[in-house]
């Protein structure tokens, strides 16, 4: 047995108190009278971007829920839908509590035990809300070992899909290949399944298209931050420093929300904590040269 479930250490026990606590706050704070029939139903409170991905009337996918700012947009394509069939024939409660569990089982998988707690501090927002971010993020870590995890990325919010260049820089054609033929292939059997739905998808991107955010979301316009993204990973893949695909695919969100800062956490999974210790090196050396951290006597 690893030693982390025969002795867990401290951190990993408070981290393991703190996410049963916010699991448990969420389903307790999210609104229990809503109906698979009315995913829009009641009032707002915890888990309100989860309404997003429950509720969905798959012969007409897209009725009502055509504005991606409001509460229970669902912008993301028909496969991504089909996917997630299983958990939409569930209440509302256990929707919460089941994709709760998924978003809190993507923290101590992108932190590892040591570093859950701090994991859970940067997501709880994200995790309160209940938004995708943290299985994006997951995705591309995930997708330097398997690229067709990239399939979820370009299935749901696309434009984070520039992490893709990675590959394309580095000219690791056969990883290229995968992901984007992984994609393919479920957008396929998706078409065959439903084509109508992808017509109404198709017609939902135009009539959204140059949205941006609300008041939650980082007042930077797509067009600056898309190319931002791909400088930083043009960077970083020769250099072989894949920390900066999650941080650019965050930076090419089509709305940058502040609980979708949660990306950040997938610069654990890809750095050491030599590096990272030089980072943060790094970063008090500067705060202490520009005044902001008090120097030493």
């Amino acid at each position: 047995m690893p030693r982390s479930l025969a002795s867990p250490s401290p951190r990993l026990l408070a981290a393991l108190l703190v996410a049963a606590a916010l699991w448990l706050a969420v389903l307790l704070g999210s609104d229990r009278g809503v109906t698979v029939t009315d995913p829009l139903s009641g009032h707002l409170a915890w888990a309100q971007d989860a309404r997003s991905y429950f509720g969905f009337d798959y012969a007409d996918l897209y009725a009502g829920r055509t504005d991606w700012n409001a509460v229970g947009a669902y912008p993301y394509s028909p496969a991504f839908a089909q996917l997630i069939w299983p958990l939409n024939q569930l209440p509302w409660p256990l929707f919460v509590a089941t994709w709760t569990a998924l978003l809190l089982g993507a923290v101590f998988l992108l932190t590892g035990p040591e570093l859950a707690l701090a994991g859970l501090f940067v997501g709880a927002m994200e995790i309160a809300g209940g938004n995708v971010s943290l299985l994006l993020t997951l995705a591309i870590v995930a997708g330097f070992r398997w690229p067709a995890a990239w399939a979820l990325v370009l299935l749901t919010k696309i434009t984070p899909g520039i992490g893709l260049l990675w590959f394309a820089f580095r000219r690791e054609w056969r990883s290229l290949a995968i992901a984007l033929g992984a994609t393919a292939a479920i957008v396929g059997v998706s078409v065959l399944i439903a084509p109508g739905l992808w017509r109404d998808w198709i017609d939902l991107l135009v009539a959204n298209a140059g949205k941006g955010g609300t008041w939650a979301a980082i007042p930077v316009p797509l067009w600056i931050r898309l190319p931002a993204g791909m400088l930083l990973i043009a960077w970083g893949a020769p250099r072989n420093q894949r920390w900066v695909v999650p941080i650019g695919a965050m930076l090419a969100l089509p709305a940058l929300w502040y609980g979708s800062l949660v990306m950040v956490l997938g610069v654990i999974p890809l750095t050491t904590d030599a590096e990272r210790q030089r980072a943060w090196d790094r970063v008090t050396a500067f705060l202490r040269a520009d005044g902001g951290l008090p120097g030493e006597a």
